[in-house]
């Protein structure tokens, strides 16, 4: 089992308290510090309002940090988890994503996705498209950007995109360009999308979940000839390490506390419940281990973890990195 980190940058009051003018060395202290330790990647949201409700709390861009994390890192893997098709123009962001490919010299992920929150849709002027279109703009713009990296121009014309000679170069230095994880779980279109073209895909961490979509997954690669065993898949996991279940508690106390100042009870409860699921990878470092085997068990070969506390504390991401790692890799 591989490892990534999401690194905070606030789209869940995950920098609440701290400076403006602190973030980005925020950010990219852990990201250099991932670099050097065992982690296989880093990872951003490609979001622009906060959640679990919108607030004037600060939510970086996601690409912009995909450049600024290429040029002070070395080793990790650099993602999005994930990238909203609909927010670019897909032969743009194939020319975005090749020149961070380039400056992070031959590591940059596409996390690729149709997009879901209609908030920020319909704030940003991108109304919120029915689930069919938003699917069918990721289904051509994934085929535009691999078209692009492979060939360095593109043409194509269809429902949703018309792209006429565009020129992308230079060309991602990763052959055959960057690495598709195509993320979520719909299982007629989105796992189908990913049978066609991914090299991971990214769904549930329930494991019963897991399983299903997994064998959807299987289905759809050999109905459209593709190698099921080929694809590596991933989940994501909130995480809350603790010595002791009365430590889990605590730092998940002084989690809510933060965030309820900047967002209703009601919601931060909802949120912090979901970080606090069985599901997730929140408890003691024998409890987490247990789960993540499950998943690994059933075919997960690739966790990316979300601690809330990460720009406060980071001895959480050090009990996982000294006891779940070494017991999973």
């Amino acid at each position: 089992m591989r490892f990534g980190l999401f690194i905070p940058q606030g789209w869940r009051l995950d920098l609440v308290d701290i400076p403006t003018d602190k973030h980005w060395s925020v950010m990219r202290d852990l990201a250099t510090y991932a670099d050097n330790s065992t982690w296989d990647s880093v990872w951003v949201y490609d979001h622009f309002h906060t959640v679990p409700v919108p607030t004037d709390e600060a939510t970086h861009e996601a690409w912009t940090l995909m450049s600024a994390f290429a040029a002070v890192t070395d080793r990790v893997k650099l993602g999005q988890m994930c990238t909203a098709m609909s927010y670019r123009n897909p032969v743009y962001l194939a020319k975005v994503s090749s020149t961070n490919d380039i400056i992070s010299g031959g590591r940059t992920q596409m996390g690729i996705g149709a997009g879901w929150y209609e908030h920020e849709w319909r704030a940003y002027g991108y109304g919120f498209p029915s689930a069919g279109e938003r699917l069918g703009r990721l289904d051509e713009g994934v085929q535009i950007m691999r078209d692009a990296w492979r060939d360095g121009r593109v043409t194509f014309k269809g429902k949703h995109y018309q792209v006429d000679d565009a020129i992308v170069a230079p060309k991602p230095l990763q052959d055959g360009g960057l690495p598709l994880w195509i993320a979520g779980g719909g299982e007629k279109v989105t796992l189908r999308i990913a049978a066609k073209y991914a090299q991971y895909t990214n769904y549930s961490c329930n494991a019963e979940e897991f399983a299903r979509k997994s064998q959807i997954l299987a289905e759809h690669c050999r109905d459209v000839g593709t190698e099921y065993d080929a694809i590596v898949r991933s989940a994501n996991f909130n995480a809350v390490i603790g010595s002791s279940e009365s430590d889990v508690k605590e730092r998940l106390e002084r989690i809510r506390a933060r965030q309820v100042s900047r967002a209703g009870e009601a919601a931060v409860d909802a949120m912090l419940a979901n970080v606090a699921s069985p599901d997730s990878a929140t408890g003691t470092p024998e409890q987490v281990v247990a789960r993540l085997q499950r998943l690994r068990d059933l075919g997960c070969e690739y966790a990316i973890l979300y601690f809330p506390e990460a720009a406060y504390d980071r001895s959480g991401i050090e009990m996982f990195e000294r006891e779940v790692i070494p017991a999973l890799s």
